[in-house]
């Protein structure tokens, strides 16, 4: 019975770490709303990015507003090293980032320690 036991567990966790290495995980993606000649977008930041990845339309003026609501240290910061933009974060207060994507394509942006990262296509 013990011995059953067991190996079911084992094959459990064999299976969860498979899935978690290996399986396709849903990433969300928001596309910036555009008011004029202006593009915005909110993000929460609450042991990552949400959205994950940010949809913005090239050459026009947009600002992100991100939300922190992780004390962890590691997410005090965001940069968008593309952008050359490098912001502390304040806690449970919204903080507008703007910039102009001048160019499509991808970017990326993470935390100030580079552990958690996120995503912004230009197009």
């Amino acid at each position: 019975m013990v011995n059953s036991l067991v190996m079911i567990l084992s094959l459990a966790l064999i299976a969860f770490i498979i899935w978690w290495f290996f399986g396709k995980h849903e990433v969300s993606q928001q596309e910036a709303v555009v008011r004029g000649d202006h593009q915005e977008i909110r993000v929460s930041v609450d042991g990552g990015y949400i959205p994950q990845t940010i949809v913005l339309k090239k050459g026009l003026p947009a600002t992100l507003i991100f939300n922190r609501k992780d004390p962890s240290s590691c997410l005090d910061q965001v940069v968008f090293s593309d952008f050359g933009v490098h912001e502390d974060l304040p806690m449970k207060k919204d903080f507008p980032i703007q910039f102009t994507p001048e160019e499509a394509g991808e970017f990326g942006f993470a935390c100030g320690m580079n552990m958690i990262h996120g995503k912004v296509i230009v197009k």
